[in-house]
């Protein structure tokens, strides 16, 4: 398992630290040392002993950005949720934001990609980002490319560390001509009569 370097997570039994401790007494340190909470704690179910951190960094970093950010498919990146279906070209209704949970250094590039089984590389505009602070925000991210009739993309998010990190997000956006719109009507005029 891969832990990640600098930044970790420190638990302190309620004391308040000199690096900032929070109401759980969990806080982050450089250079702190990793430790879990007593088996006894009540707090964590069985079996969660060992990513008990991570969780505390992902409901940290959804308080920093409430309601916008959704776990990928790596413990250690997050990114904003897409909406289900989108027009082709057309500008997000919010910036696209991935956030790094692992120490990843500031100049860092992030690029964002797309595709399913019928179109393996999407399309896309302003996909390259640079990470500052743990957070790449993709100003006018863009999908040219369509998903096809009933299909979604899945973004595949790369971080250009040594060794490079993937992230995925499944499912996350449907992308036609014309975008959402009102089904169709499957009554015709002589239902009516």
């Amino acid at each position: 398992m891969h832990l990640p370097t600098g930044a970790t997570a420190v638990y302190q039994s309620g004391t308040a630290t000199s690096c900032g401790g929070t109401d759980w007494g969990l806080s982050i340190c450089k250079g702190g040392m990793l430790e879990p909470p007593s088996s006894n704690s009540s707090s964590s179910p069985p079996g969660s002993q060992d990513l008990w951190w991570t969780e505390r960094l992902i409901l940290e970093a959804q308080q920093e950005f409430p309601g916008e950010l959704i776990r990928t498919g790596s413990p250690y990146f997050l990114c904003s949720a897409l909406p289900n279906h989108w027009r082709s070209n057309k500008t997000l209704p919010v910036a696209f934001k991935v956030v790094s949970l692992a120490e990843v250094g500031d100049g860092t590039m992030v690029t964002v990609k797309a595709g399913n089984d019928e179109n393996w590389s999407a399309e896309l505009r302003n996909s390259s980002a640079v990470m500052k602070n743990h957070v790449a925000k993709f100003n006018d991210l863009r999908f040219v490319g369509r998903s096809g009739r009933g299909k979604s993309f899945t973004i595949t998010i790369t971080i250009s560390t040594s060794p490079p990190q993937v992230a995925t997000y499944g499912k996350a956006i449907k992308v036609t001509v014309d975008g959402p719109r009102e089904p169709r009507c499957k009554s015709s005029e002589y239902d009516k009569f």
